[in-house]
């Protein structure tokens, strides 16, 4: 996520999300207060750290029929099936305030177990009908949980498909540590942008980032209105009543945080970057700064800059809109980042495209490895810095590391921050940043760089943890890291160089 720098303040008070300089969120501007010490933090800063590769910080999921079982959030995702494909049919209306949405969600799944019951998350929208394999179902709801019953026990390695018809309208999460997203009313339209959990506000799923899938989205929009989704636009047509109708679709496997719709008044553009990758960007038409020209022009060339540094663009498009909506940030949505009322500069830009490799493509496999997306987003705004002749990697390394020894921010771990602090500026994006600095120098530039785009390929569209990284590093450095690692990512105290 990004925040622009008049908002800064309040934003590292009330929405840790928006880490300093990404969205990835990622914030953009001055450096925040030092941040406060999570509950449960070491009562004292030389405390041991915990050990990389060990202990409870990397303990796998246990998901339950309810949970993926992530602690960051209990509540999301669900065991028992593996999702392949939502089909989203979706009638948006902004102009119906009693009931904006009239939906019909089709999830092709693939049972990991013996299933009589399984759920999914949907939250406040009614459900009109469920069918299992084209049968009725019986289904009951529990707070944001939807339970399935189908007429017969799904046998573990089948696939199965699940139809559900909703509506209603969706409202913002609304959470008293990361603050408003989700679901977003404009003065136009809506915008919706879901990082960590807001997806299933507005389609039901399987709302974990372990869980990706591909996506197909019909939007049926008033037509005076442009809707934009993830992925490649088909045709628009006319739906009839005053109403148009586009599909979009996502070939490649994404998280459901990750799905974006925006529908407003939109000035687009599209073509094909120098390096030949696909590109859509769409502005408000209120929006002033910056003008559909530069975005697409910056857009373009920071994906192309990328694609030689990180490795081939991992989507079959790359883009981004810029919204009216009465939030501050930005989000690495798959291959069209969305911006808020503010004028993103080349950094927070840099930062989102990034994540198409980091974040996007290469997911965490539990919300503690935030660092993963985060903190490597981050480094890529350092390193766009240096490739503009600006402020070099090197120069940021040292302002951060400056950061007083005692300070309370060296306190929270970045490989597991805890809930509340899980987008921390300092510890997740800029700590996260500075241990893949003080990797670099370890290991030096071919080995890192190597690093990287060996990463970037090996978990493309999936999942991955830091335990991996660090055995990827220490294969590609040629060197034991586990005691770098320690410090940098789960010490309490201010690494020594």
């Amino acid at each position: 996520m990004s925040i622009p720098p008049a908002r800064r303040a309040a934003a590292a008070v009330t929405l840790t999300l928006l880490a300093a300089t990404s969205v990835g969120c990622q914030i953009s501007g001055d450096e925040p207060p030092a941040p406060v010490p999570p509950t449960g933090a070491p009562a004292s800063p030389t405390a041991p750290p915990p050990t990389a590769g060990n202990g409870p910080h990397h303990v796998p999921l246990q998901p339950s029929q309810g949970s993926a079982g992530d602690p960051y959030v209990p509540s999301d995702g669900n065991g028992g099936y593996d999702v392949q494909h939502y089909d989203l049919n979706l009638k948006v209306d902004p102009g119906d305030r009693a009931k904006t949405l009239d939906a019909t969600a089709t999830i092709t799944a693939r049972a990991t177990t013996d299933m009589v019951a399984f759920n999914l998350d949907l939250t406040d929208l009614d459900v009109a009908s469920v069918k299992v394999d084209g049968k009725a179902a019986k289904f009951t709801r529990d707070g944001g949980e939807l339970t399935v019953s189908p007429t017969a026990t799904i046998a573990g390695g089948r696939d199965f498909t699940v139809t559900i018809a909703y509506s209603g309208t969706p409202q913002a999460v609304n959470d008293p540590i990361l603050g408003q997203y989700g679901w977003i009313r404009t003065p136009d339209g809506v915008s919706a942008a879901c990082q960590p959990s807001g997806a299933h506000t507005w389609f039901p799923g399987n709302d974990h980032p372990s869980d990706k899938a591909t996506f197909a989205f019909t939007l049926t929009v008033p037509e005076k209105l442009t809707a934009i989704a993830n992925g490649e636009r088909g045709r628009v047509t006319s739906a009839g009543g005053g109403f148009s109708k586009v599909k979009w679709e996502v070939k490649q496997p994404m998280a459901p945080y990750l799905a974006m719709i925006s529908i407003g008044r939109f000035k687009v553009k599209e073509g094909t970057t120098t390096g030949g990758i696909p590109i859509l960007v769409a502005v408000d038409e209120t929006v002033t700064s910056p003008s559909l020209e530069e975005f697409y022009g910056i857009k373009a060339e920071i994906t192309d800059f990328w694609a030689k540094t990180f490795g081939p663009y991992p989507f079959g498009s790359t883009g981004g809109v810029i919204d009216n909506a009465a939030v501050g940030f930005a989000l690495e949505t798959q291959t069209r980042s969305i911006y808020g009322d503010f004028a993103p500069g080349e950094s927070i830009i840099a930062h989102e495209l990034a994540h198409q490799w980091f974040g996007d493509s290469v997911g965490v496999t539990q919300w503690k490895d935030i660092w993963l997306n985060e903190g490597f987003a981050t480094y890529a705004e350092w390193m766009w810095s240096e490739q503009s002749g600006d402020t070099t990697a090197e120069e940021f390394f040292v302002k951060y590391y400056s950061e007083p020894e005692g300070s309370a921010a060296w306190q929270v771990p970045t490989g597991d921050p805890g809930r509340d602090r899980m987008f921390d500026s300092f510890a997740v994006y800029d700590r996260g940043a500075m241990t893949l600095h003080a990797l670099r120098k370890r290991i030096g530039d071919d080995k890192f760089f190597t690093l990287l785009r060996t990463w970037a390929s090996e978990h493309q569209h999936g999942n991955a943890t830091t335990t991996e990284f660090v055995e990827l590093a220490e294969r590609v450095g040629g060197t034991e890291l586990s005691d770098f690692f320690d410090r940098w990512l789960y010490g309490t105290v201010r690494p020594a160089l």
